[in-house]
């Protein structure tokens, strides 16, 4: 997370994080009420639009939260039940199996994340109508999260400052489609372009087009390919971005200076929580690994066969913990607990293969998720910036969209920018099946899998411990809890 912010309001944005909006409170940094009412000075922008952000670090890389709903449920991810632990009335073997209903807590979880920051938007723009630049971000920022509504449940209400109804109904796909490309090109020239990651500019606007572009067919049935690759050429031929040599340096504790990286949430391990990959994925052991503050809760691991897909030499296999596990001081770790039929015993060793999805998952099995750096002494909360929005990504969503409207070529030279960066070799005979696999190599555990999955038609597929699944499940169902509270609401079909 970057440690130095110039605007004395940006210093106190971090305050904010997690705390509703009070009218009758001194704002910050001595900035009273009466002095926002009725004012047009554009400094104090940074200080109206806090409270927005914050809802949107929120949850996000928590368990339970859209980062999980989306990584669970596609093939790179699973949660195994290890006896006792993470059980959970079986709702991640659900996850994973797309067996899940409307009542699972990750899916009312991710409503609630979404439809709060949507709401802390709303207030802000009722309050504050005098700023057209704060107007222009907090509507393409509401469009952001809408993308992600659009892409999880697909027909959601539209709530907007003029519509602020508690018992909305259904908007259409198209319709949520149509509002989100409405929000950003009505209000993109308004965002600066500048190089600032944890707010929006002009870029992250652009990429908000690219990917819902991308996913036009999916979303809307008409193929938006050259619009898609439009908005990402936009991002690629500024300048403003470049890939970094180091592929996990966008990952460090301290990225903020990333070359790469366009939107990100700047979490905090004090002041921005929420970030809880260390606990979610380790083994209790790795407290002595990395000297953690507390110990993990031996979670999630990548599935063998997603493993499997890097070459030996890709040095992205770095995404993933395996093999024997040491104290920070060298020593080997040991697991008292260790099952009888675990082949390794009681040294701690990380296997790529898991023997069950559940009950009875063995502690050690399944490769970690080692894409973050876990900085020594930490906390159960992570101080790596979470990249929404990264430049590989747009790179690889302009090749895709070239590919397929036949600009091979093309598409070729800027994956293999990605895969030398990888040290692996260049492709010579480009296929769509290459870009999908290449997307999932540069993009584990960036909550891009389950989204690339259903636009390459392979969501539905079976792979381990996982029957072929129906269509509907493309989107989640309305949660059950908004169902019930709201009769306006109709479910989507399957459901």
């Amino acid at each position: 997370m970057s440690k130095h912010i110039k605007n004395t309001f940006l210093a106190s944005l971090i305050l904010l994080m997690g705390a509703c909006w009070e009218l009758d409170q001194e704002v910050l940094d001595g900035v009273t009420q009466e002095q926002v009412n009725n004012s047009t000075d554009p400094n104090l922008i940074p200080v109206l639009k806090a409270s927005a952000y914050s809802r949107i670090i929120g949850g996000w890389g928590a368990s339970g939260g859209i980062w999980s709903l989306h990584e669970v449920s596609s093939d790179e991810i699973v949660v195994p039940t290890r006896g006792p632990d993470w059980q959970d009335g079986n709702a991640w073997v659900r996850l994973h199996r797309h067996t899940w209903e409307p009542s699972e807590p990750s899916i009312s979880g991710t409503w609630d994340y979404c439809y709060t920051a949507i709401g802390e938007i709303n207030n802000l723009l009722v309050q504050y109508p005098d700023f057209p630049e704060l107007k222009a971000e907090l509507s393409i920022l509401r469009g952001l999260v809408y993308l992600w509504l659009i892409d999880v449940y697909g027909n959601v209400p539209i709530n907007t400052e003029d519509n602020l109804s508690p018992n909305p109904s259904n908007n259409s796909r198209q319709e949520v489609f149509d509002f989100i490309e409405k929000s950003v090109k009505d209000n993109i020239a308004l965002l600066v372009k500048e190089d600032q990651k944890t707010v929006l500019n002009y870029y992250s606007a652009q990429a908000i087009l690219a990917k819902l572009y991308l996913n036009a067919e999916v979303y809307i049935g008409t193929p938006m390919w050259a619009e898609a690759e439009a908005a990402a050429d936009e991002i690629i031929s500024s300048g403003v971005y470049s890939l970094t040599s180091n592929y996990f340096a966008n990952f460090a504790t301290n990225n903020g200076s990333s070359s790469e990286n366009i939107l990100t949430l700047p979490y905090d391990e004090n002041n921005a929580t929420g970030f809880n990959l260390s606990m979610m994925t380790l083994h209790a052991l790795n407290q002595q690994t990395y000297d953690l503050q507390e110990q993990p809760w031996n979670g999630y691991a990548s599935l063998e066969e997603f493993y499997n897909t890097y070459d030996e030499n890709d040095l992205r296999k770095d995404n993933f913990i395996v093999g024997p596990q040491f104290s920070s001081s060298g020593a080997r770790l040991n697991d008292a607990s260790f099952e009888p039929e675990d082949p390794d015993g009681a040294p701690l060793t990380f296997t790529a293969n898991i023997s069950e999805l559940t009950p009875k998952a063995l502690r050690q099995e399944g490769a970690r998720i080692g894409k973050f750096e876990f900085a020594p002494g930490s906390n159960s909360n992570l101080s790596n910036d979470y990249p929404i929005f990264r430049y590989a990504d747009i790179l690889l969503v302009s090749a895709e969209a070239k590919f397929r409207q036949g600009k091979i070529a093309e598409a070729t030279e800027i994956v293999n920018q990605i895969r030398a960066r990888a040290e692996i070799a260049p492709f010579v005979n480009m296929t769509l099946e290459n870009i999908y696999d290449e997307r999932g190599r540069e993009m584990f555990a960036e909550a891009t899998r389950r989204t690339d999955q259903i636009r390459f038609g392979k969501f539905n597929q079976p792979w381990w411990e996982k029957a072929a699944s129906e269509t509907y499940r493309n989107i989640f169902p309305i949660p059950q809890d908004q169902i019930n509270a709201n009769s306006n609401l109709t479910q989507n079909p399957g459901y």
